[in-house]
């Protein structure tokens, strides 16, 4: 019964211990956590898999890591199926943004699926009381194997507050669900199997083809993020280091609801960010009185509000994130990226005196970030 699984596994394994990038032993064994989180997620997702009776599952978070994931989203997911009608229900939280897309497929070794909608909440029908409903099916042109996406995304962590969501398929409202069968399990075992080693080969794949291509220590130009997600740009990029050198990264304090930078690991996943400052929303990060956010991101502690902690990871990934961006982003609302030697950051920080955090407000920062988890993470 279980032994597709555990072939799954097995491979899946092999592919952990012998990436197609250096590792150090740190990163081997961040490999295979992160290998547990993708069982975890793959068991998850398809043993809930219902397209009779459809659910919303969490399947990433701080300890299922996947794609990049961003630090400030709860994300849920649910499988739809072609001539079927949907029911999406809620209460709209305080949460920065919260966006909704449709895809034909999952994210491949292969590629990024079409996006068949995406949208965010200011085009729904909210109530007074936060109350919503979205109603959708066949019109769309729905496929059996299509997802839906949501996305809740919180700029401040200790402020804003979760909603609630519910999805029912409408047509099959009132069916019970059918009694357990041999083969239906035998089906699950193998469809998780499948997701695994779907998403160890995708996420090998992915940073190939939108980060690794640009030069190192930059970040790209803000551009609508792909997979079509609606009103979101992001800027690309990655970094390598040694402990005698930090990028001052500046951007311009951006006029939306949601902005946020983060590092990522070689498994391209976020870093710990829930015991480290590896990533800073708008509401988190100190803005200069000239109107820009100046970030540095360093191995070593530069003792200033804006570093961006790599958790000895001297390699790793970058992102930019804009939502609910109302205009094109150019070049100009972008990021800069300066290569410095450690010992001269103060230099190359022009308002370094407001800049700085004395040791015990950092550990205050850190105190927050952990409570602002504790608060809206599900897993």
């Amino acid at each position: 019964m279980t032994k597709v699984f555990s072939d799954a596994v097995a491979e899946a394994e092999a592919l952990i211990a012998n990436p197609p990038f250096e590792i150090s032993e740190q990163e081997r064994a961040e490999g295979y956590d992160y290998l547990a989180g993708s069982i975890r997620s793959s068991l998850q997702m398809a043993f809930d898999y219902d397209l009779v009776h459809p659910v919303l599952v969490n399947p990433t978070h701080q300890y299922a890591r996947q794609g990049l994931d961003n630090p400030d989203a709860i994300y849920f997911n649910a499988y739809l199926t072609e001539g079927a009608s949907y029911e999406l229900s809620g209460v709209r939280g305080t949460a920065a943004d919260l966006s909704f897309q449709i895809m034909d497929g999952n994210y491949s070794p292969e590629g990024a699926p079409t996006s068949v909608a995406a949208f965010d909440d200011r085009e729904l029908d909210i109530a007074a009381d936060g109350s919503f409903s979205w109603r959708f099916g066949p019109e769309l042109g729905l496929k059996k194997g299509a997802t839906l996406i949501i996305r809740e995304v919180f700029n401040d962590w200790n402020t804003e507050t979760r909603g609630t969501l519910r999805l029912q398929r409408l047509d099959t409202a009132g069916i019970p669900r059918e009694p357990f069968a041999m083969d239906n399990v035998a089906k699950r075992y193998g469809v998780a199997a499948k997701m695994l080693l779907g998403k160890i080969k995708t996420w090998f794949a992915f940073p190939e083809w939108f980060t690794y291509k640009e030069p190192v220590n930059t970040l790209t130009v803000p551009k609508s993020t792909p997979g079509g997600l609606a009103s979101q740009f992001s800027s690309l990029g990655h970094y390598d280091l040694t402990d005698d050198q930090a990028l001052v990264i500046t951007v311009p304090v951006p006029h939306c609801d949601y902005y946020a930078i983060q590092i990522g690991s070689k498994w391209y996943v976020s870093t710990d960010y829930e015991h480290y400052q590896s990533s800073l929303t708008k509401a988190q990060s100190q803005a200069d009185p000239d109107g820009k956010f100046r970030y540095v991101v360093s191995t070593r502690n530069p003792g200033i509000a804006n570093w961006l902690d790599t958790t000895d990871h001297p390699k790793g990934v970058m992102m930019l994130r804009w939502q609910r961006i109302e205009h094109e982003l150019t070049e100009a609302d972008g990021p800069t990226v300066e290569l410095v030697a450690f010992d001269e950051v103060e230099q190359h920080l022009p308002y370094y005196a407001t800049n700085q955090v004395t040791p015990e407000q950092y550990s205050t920062r850190i105190a927050d970030r952990q409570v602002g988890i504790a608060r809206r993470m599900i897993s």
